[in-house]
């Protein structure tokens, strides 16, 4: 047993040159491409979430006691694993969470321009349709009652906001264009209800789902 500190690349180069062995650790940030470049020299790896991991690490938690953690928690045989995301699979889940954060930031902006137009006591229906529509009909009307710096500053905003649209649409083709070209996404859209961000979505978290059984399906 070797218990000693090491920096990643220094840990990176001793794993790479050991027997092929056990690899564990938990899918944290960096884990799958830890375990793509260890599993290539032959290394069987086993990434656990990190909520399996914690009820096997002791009070007092530090390093030691972490790794102390991980080995005891992958040689239970009932420990579910991870199954290691290939690059493909990570770009895409990256794809879905600069998207997920777009439409975030998409949602707090027409939020923030709703409630600065109704404390003028400008009202939109419900539906951002609604709103894009009557924002710029307000915004060609010289005669809206706004202020010329809160009008200036709603124009900026609308602007934003079509700038977030733009980023948005772009990875929305980005995932009709995975759907059309990836034979597993491909299959999963031909499923009726499944649309193209479902599709990509799953193929992203789960890949061939060959790690589940029958019933986890």
């Amino acid at each position: 047993m070797v218990r000693r500190s090491m920096r990643r690349q220094t840990l990176i180069d001793y794993v790479l040159k050991l027997p092929a062995c056990v690899v564990a650790m938990e899918a944290c940030c960096g884990a799958h491409h830890l375990g793509r470049l260890f599993a290539a020299r032959g290394h069987e790896i086993r990434l656990m979430s990190p909520e399996y991991v914690r009820p096997y690490v002791k009070a007092q938690k530090n390093d030691d006691r972490d790794a102390e953690g991980i080995a005891e928690a992958a040689s239970r045989p009932t420990m579910r694993f991870v199954e290691l995301k290939s690059e493909e699979q990570l770009d895409i889940q990256s794809l879905h969470r600069v998207r997920s954060r777009l439409v975030a930031e998409r949602t707090n902006l027409i939020n923030q321009l709703r409630a600065i137009l109704l404390e003028r006591g400008m009202i939109f229906p419900a539906g951002r349709r609604k709103l894009e529509l009557g924002l710029d009909d307000m915004l060609a009307n010289d005669e809206s009652a706004l202020s010329t710096r809160v009008r200036q500053l709603t124009s900026e905003l609308r602007a934003e906001w079509r700038e977030l649209d733009i980023k948005i649409e772009t990875l929305n083709g980005e995932f009709v264009e995975l759907a059309r070209t990836v034979p597993a996404t491909r299959r999963l859209t031909s499923i009726p209800g499944v649309g193209v961000l479902n599709a990509t979505a799953l193929i992203a978290a789960v890949g061939n789902a060959s790690a589940f059984a029958k019933r986890e399906i």
